[in-house]
């Protein structure tokens, strides 16, 4: 299983939203690339970044910073938000970062998602953020009418081989990550699940470990040292 430690970036700076709530927004550091070598130092080969302006807006309002990340970490560098058009999607994968994730276009725009998988395959991932059942957009301000099983099914159906599967209402609120969810997505479905929101403990990533996930995501739980990254990278080879 591979570790994504996260940074979410609003105004150049490292933060935490709770419960995907612009309004309980938390700084953990205004130099977001520094926090990306301490994840190097700690043995993190993966990064998971997401522009949280980018989500709420459109467009890539903190491109600087997320290039900053990648060029001053070297390590695999994935980025979601705002990723609406093949203009923003080839800007990011042609300035060397790694994976893109799309998100609301997905759901509002099947043809530009399947151009993109035609023309990049593998670097293009995609996000069910994931509201009662229903698939969350807009920066997970809007629940579309799409539930999670038309989603997953669909991405299967396009090609889609990544998707990164999120709980909004375990994310950053260290409750823990909805076990039942990622375990029945990844039986049900032939795609490579990267498990995100809530994963708060040591014991969230042997749980994940176990199931064969592709992926988890720690986000919170670095930033308030519950999961020491070091650790948690050790327990995942």
């Amino acid at each position: 299983m591979i570790l994504f430690p996260a940074i979410d970036i609003v105004g150049g700076k490292a933060v935490r939203l709770y419960k995907g709530d612009y309004n309980q927004m938390t700084v953990y550091s205004d130099h977001p690339e520094e926090i990306a070598l301490d994840f190097k130092n700690c043995g993190a080969t993966h990064i998971h970044i997401v522009d949280l302006e980018g989500a709420r807006d459109g467009g890539t309002p903190n491109l600087d910073t997320v290039l900053a990340i990648k060029k001053q970490s070297g390590l695999f560098c994935e980025i979601g938000g705002g990723i609406r058009n093949m203009e923003v999607v080839d800007r990011y994968l042609s300035a060397g970062i790694d994976r893109v994730i799309l998100g609301t276009a997905a759901i509002e725009d099947e043809e530009f998602l399947k151009k993109a998988v035609l023309k990049y395959g593998e670097r293009i991932a995609v996000g069910a953020d994931i509201r009662e059942g229903f698939i969350a957009v807009k920066g997970w301000l809007e629940r579309s009418q799409v539930t999670v099983d038309e989603f997953f099914e669909n991405m299967q159906k396009l090609g889609v081989k990544t998707i990164i599967c999120t709980d909004i209402n375990r994310d950053g609120v260290m409750a823990g990550t909805n076990l039942d969810l990622y375990r029945t997505m990844s039986r049900r479905y032939n795609v490579d699940i990267t498990a995100s929101g809530g994963v708060s403990t040591m014991d969230d990533i042997r749980a994940l470990k176990d199931m064969d996930m592709y992926g988890a995501i720690i986000g919170k739980a670095y930033y308030t040292g519950a999961i020491d990254l070091k650790e948690a990278v050790e327990a995942v080879k």
